[in-house]
């Protein structure tokens, strides 16, 4: 049970020390306390835990204009940030984790603010049929942390310049474009600010959980850690991972996020497997990955491998199954 509400603003805007700093909070959130962070970066582009940076965004483009390309440890798909985004992450232990409640706290600070917001599906909060937030997820252990973006007065020109989002997942959507898919909460009211949202914000959680939330002083962080995390979220092994050759890709958009395969074969071996994938789900997609690694290269013996695959915890069985149908059925179709 939350018996105590915590926030903590960031006054940087560098994203790997704030991707760092979400870190830290999400795993030193104690039993019983739920941590509001609140942060903004500088010209971003945030890709999800499994995706293609090369795919998803043009990284030239945004290197050239002195961009940032950043990769979050949950799933998803590709996100720009500015200063007219406001990002919050709800940091806290397993068995106080409640997603419902957590996005309850943004749709209230929203309507605070005079703007009528509704979720939509499971990752979406959108105003006038168009989404200004978006939602993820990951999990350490006994540690949760739930993020998200928040468009006030975002750049969509730039959103537009730098992402490259799947045609199929628009044509999922109904849409035509990112632009017209989004929307930012200025346009719905002027005079909106993104203090005032902050401020709203913080209302809003203290209004769900009946608590009064105190700021966390800076002071008590362990500057050591975040600098050595944020270091690993700038690194090239992070960002792009090893350029490992490939000599089969296939792949396919399902109904829980597309996925692409990149195969190494040696023999009648699998040498190594990479999927790229922008599922919200992204331990899973690692554990498909591992489990094909060595693997014998038939789709029997794939589908055997992928069968035996580990199960993370809190995932049903159920929505596990269905990711392993669909990728067994995919992987029939192209071995």
């Amino acid at each position: 049970m939350i018996s105590k509400l915590c926030t903590f603003e960031s006054k940087d805007t560098f994203p790997y020390r704030n991707l760092a700093l979400e870190e830290y909070l999400t795993k030193t959130a104690g039993p019983g306390a739920m941590i509001l962070f609140l942060w903004q970066n500088r010209r971003t582009v945030v890709i999800g835990r499994n995706q293609n940076c090369f795919a998803e965004c043009d990284t030239e483009a945004l290197k050239e204009d002195g961009g940032f390309l950043a990769r979050r440890l949950s799933g998803g798909g590709a996100v720009f940030h500015d200063t007219g985004n406001l990002n919050f992450s709800f940091c806290v232990r397993r068995p106080d984790y409640d997603v419902e409640r957590q996005t309850e706290v943004i749709l209230r600070a929203v309507n605070m603010l005079g703007i009528n917001a509704k979720r939509t599906g499971r990752n979406d909060i959108t105003a006038d049929d168009r989404k200004f937030s978006g939602h993820a997820y990951f999990k350490t252990g006994e540690c949760c942390c739930h993020h998200g973006t928040l468009l006030i007065d975002a750049d969509s020109r730039l959103m537009v310049k730098y992402l490259r989002p799947d045609s199929e997942k628009l044509k999922s959507k109904g849409v035509a474009s990112v632009r017209s898919r989004i929307c930012n909460l200025k346009e719905l009211r002027s005079d909106i600010t993104v203090s005032e949202v902050k401020t709203a914000l913080i209302q809003a959680l203290e209004a769900v959980y009946d608590l009064k939330a105190y700021a966390l002083p800076g002071d008590r962080m362990d500057e050591k850690q975040i600098k050595e995390r944020a270091d690993h979220f700038a690194s090239d092994e992070w960002l792009y991972g090893k350029n490992l050759p490939f000599d089969h890709s296939f792949g396919r958009r399902f109904p829980w996020g597309n996925v692409t395969f990149e195969l190494k074969i040696t023999g009648s071996l699998i040498e190594s497997a990479r999927i790229w994938s922008d599922s919200m789900e992204p331990s899973v997609i690692q554990s498909f990955s591992g489990a094909l690694t060595k693997c014998e290269y038939t789709p029997s013996a794939m589908i055997r491998c992928l069968a035996n695959a580990a199960s993370p915890d809190g995932l049903s069985d159920t929505d596990i199954s269905r990711m392993k149908e669909d990728i067994s059925d995919l992987i029939i179709q192209n071995v």
